[in-house]
């Protein structure tokens, strides 16, 4: 694991948006200097519909989401996802998932979308003056000056002179805007969680999961195995938008820009003090490379969950050299709320949202052969153990042939006691492949002490197989 500083380098290292917040401000500008802005709007985006082409306005868009007869009735789409109108009510029961400048800035959507300008334009003026960096926000306030004399063909709607400079930014605040309204449209339905978590102990309290498709970071509560049959309750405590690296994701080697999907573990928790400003508020290291990214020859380090620069208020959706970052606000909040080594952090491409109870059937296939492993290994029986370590096994460097020689004298010296596995945790990833990452103290059946374990199983031909054991 590199130091905070050895590895600061190797992150972020463009700074976006610098001409894009000046093109919405020059927006803004070039109506007050023609002396037309006098408080009453000369046109709508109602009355102006048949005089914009292109690409839909902010103003366009937020209508379409708003306005009832626009919207079918709620549906579930593959992801599990259920639509939503953008109503108020919708819109009340979010705010507190948010981050508070988020919540903002849809309320100022909210607005445009009833045609309610001169607010919009108010609270629009009142964000941009608390978060000077909000890009995004710039922009939208730019869009409302402009809109009081004149048709807004799409969001950061400026004379093309001045758009070109920044023609990359504005696309991709463009496409921030797309996706923080689909996430609030698109919404898991109450009480499911990603497919992902099949179990989750005590320890782990809060779980994150990342859907790098729509730019959102889901932060969890573990409230526990409520009903006695291992299916997992978690409470959805937050949902943040974030960036992902700016060749997108699936990391395979170092310096590809890209952000790791797969499951991981946050490690540690740097000191802001210690860290250039380009990371914010602070940041979270995971995992990256776990035992399966190993396995399938990736490299690369330093994959951290951090903040942005002060200059900043977020970042583009592909932005980062292979970090999540977040906003500063949204950060702190995760740093006041989750644990080291215990919180589980999920990066998908896209998540698949399911009901709790439908994961039992695949946590009961996969729990049967772990009891099987349990018994092997309370038994002492090494001929019967030895079954269920693939031959592509590797950890602290040794092949299965030299890690199970020390296993086996260890097991023999040791001989045969109950052993109970507490605190389970059952972490899915699917892919090419079919993994299991399990975390579990083993602890002699009388005994209130153990060790904490983390394997790693993938599914072969023959079945469930190890190809990863340590201490976690």
């Amino acid at each position: 694991m590199p130091t905070a500083l050895s590895s600061a380098a190797g992150h972020d290292r463009r700074h976006w948006w610098p001409l894009a917040g000046l093109v919405a401000v020059l927006a803004g500008l070039l109506v007050w200097q023609s002396g037309l802005l006098d408080g009453s709007p000369r046109s709508s985006a109602l009355e102006t519909r048949a005089m914009v082409s292109g690409l839909p306005s902010l103003i366009e868009s937020a209508i379409a989401r708003t306005d009832p007869a626009a919207q079918q009735a709620s549906v579930i789409d593959r992801a599990g996802l259920q639509l939503h109108r953008l109503t108020g009510d919708h819109i009340d029961e979010l705010t507190p998932l948010m981050g508070a400048a988020e919540a903002r800035l849809i309320d100022i959507y909210q607005h445009i979308g009833r045609g309610e300008h001169r607010q919009a334009l108010r609270l629009a003026e009142q964000l941009v003056a608390q978060h000077p960096n909000y890009q995004l926000a710039q922009l939208v306030l730019g869009d409302l000056l402009s809109l009081q004399v004149r048709p807004v063909s799409r969001l950061g709607d400026v004379p093309d002179t001045k758009a070109a400079a920044a023609m990359e930014q504005l696309d991709a605040l463009r496409e921030e805007s797309r996706r923080r309204l689909r996430a609030l449209t698109e919404r898991p339905p109450e009480g499911s969680i990603p497919a992902q978590f099949l179990a989750l102990a005590p320890q782990s309290r809060h779980a994150i999961a990342v859907d790098a498709s729509r730019s959102r970071l889901y932060l969890f509560e573990n409230q526990g195995n409520l009903d006695g049959t291992g299916t997992p309750r978690m409470r959805l405590l937050g949902d943040f938008y974030i960036s992902v690296g700016l060749s997108g994701i699936d990391k395979e080697v170092e310096g590809d820009r890209r952000t790791p999907l797969g499951v991981y573990y946050i490690t540690s928790n740097l000191d802001p003090r210690r860290l250039p400003d380009l990371y914010g508020a602070g940041a979270l290291p995971i995992n990256y490379p776990n035992p399966l990214d190993l396995q399938r020859g990736k490299t690369g380090s330093g994959i951290w969950l951090h903040g942005t620069p002060s200059e900043q208020f977020v970042r583009a959706p592909l932005a980062s050299d292979g970090c999540v970052v977040l906003s500063n606000p949204d950060l702190e909040r995760l740093l006041r709320t989750v644990q080291i080594r215990t919180t589980p952090v999920v990066i998908a491409e896209a998540l698949q949202w399911v009901s709790a109870d439908a994961l039992s059937t695949r946590r009961a296939s996969f729990e049967s052969a772990l009891e099987s492993w349990r018994i092997a290994r309370s038994e002492a029986d090494t001929e019967r153990l030895r079954e269920f370590y693939s031959s592509r096994f590797r950890a602290q460097g040794r092949d299965l042939t030299d890690w199970w020689a020390r296993a086996e004298r260890d097991l023999l010296a040791r001989g045969a006691r109950d052993l109970e596995l507490k605190d389970l945790s059952i972490l899915n990833w699917q892919d090419a492949d079919n993994t299991m990452v399990v975390t579990f103290g083993e602890v002699p059946r009388g005994s209130s002490r153990g060790v904490t374990r983390r394997q790693y199983w993938i599914l072969e031909q023959d079945g469930w197989k190890i190809f990863h054991e340590g201490n976690a």
